[in-house]
């Protein structure tokens, strides 16, 4: 295990020492002091484990593949930006844009998110799909233009406020979003279908929800036990309407 002082270091002063680090053999960091630096893990490509304590700044892990990045307080905007595999925990909450274009593996928040979370979110086939677990409320267009992967809205803190902002899954054309309990149709965009998860898509969430519990201490049959609505798509050319047909 290796321990870096991150206090005072520039963002790409800080990745060179990590990307050394790792090149050397060693396979945990724990990286103390961080404040606002970016790129963490960006481009990572071994299954190290990154332990930050601190708050990291934007594009956490972005394109990274294979290592698991664990953020012991809040962390800023673009955490996963197209990462194709790995794992993200983050144990407070989260700026906006989480999982932008994220391709692969799994993104784990105990608290709220910004706006945007999951946009263009993808997946290939039934091999590669990302999946996100919020454990508390997100902003307004979740889920916009998303492709593929599962979202996992929980609303573990919700307390008489809305549990997403406006717009959610505005332009979606792939993909499903579960929210826990109820969503407010008022907020979804005319793009999306609200429906039932069956019993593949409880199956689903249950496992995730698992996870979720056993990384922030959360009991997990007392989630499980309310409904779900699942959200998806209703065309896979949302807007091919506005479009010049080609020849």
């Amino acid at each position: 295990m290796k321990r870096i002082d991150a206090s005072n270091l520039k963002y790409n002063v800080l990745n060179d020492i990590i990307r050394r680090v790792i090149e050397e053999g060693e396979n945990k960091i724990i990286i103390d002091g961080v404040c606002g630096q970016y790129y963490i893990g960006c481009g990572i490509a071994k299954p190290v484990e990154i332990v930050i304590n601190g708050v990291p700044g934007n594009d956490l892990g972005a394109f990274m593949e294979g290592p698991t990045i664990i953020v012991n307080e809040d962390a800023q905007d673009g955490i996963g930006n197209t990462m194709s595999s790995g794992e993200i925990i983050i144990h407070g909450n989260a700026g906006d844009v989480l999982g932008y274009s994220m391709r692969g593996g799994s993104i784990f928040v105990k608290g709220n998110v910004g706006y945007r979370a999951c946009i263009h979110m993808k997946a290939y086939k039934e091999d590669v799909s990302p999946t996100v677990v919020i454990g508390g409320c997100a902003g307004a267009f979740m889920g916009e233009y998303m492709a593929g992967g599962t979202l996992i809205l929980l609303g573990l803190n919700r307390d008489k406020k809305r549990l997403t902002g406006n717009y959610l899954g505005t332009g979606m054309h792939g993909g499903a979003i579960f929210v826990r309990q109820d969503v407010d149709e008022s907020l979804c965009s005319s793009e999306v279908l609200i429906s039932k998860p069956d019993d593949k898509d409880m199956q689903k969430i249950i496992t995730n929800i698992k996870k979720f519990c056993d990384l922030f201490g959360f009991d997990c049959d007392k989630i499980i036990k309310d409904e779900f609505v699942k959200i998806t798509p209703k065309s896979k050319r949302p807007y091919g309407n506005l479009y010049i047909p080609g020849p």
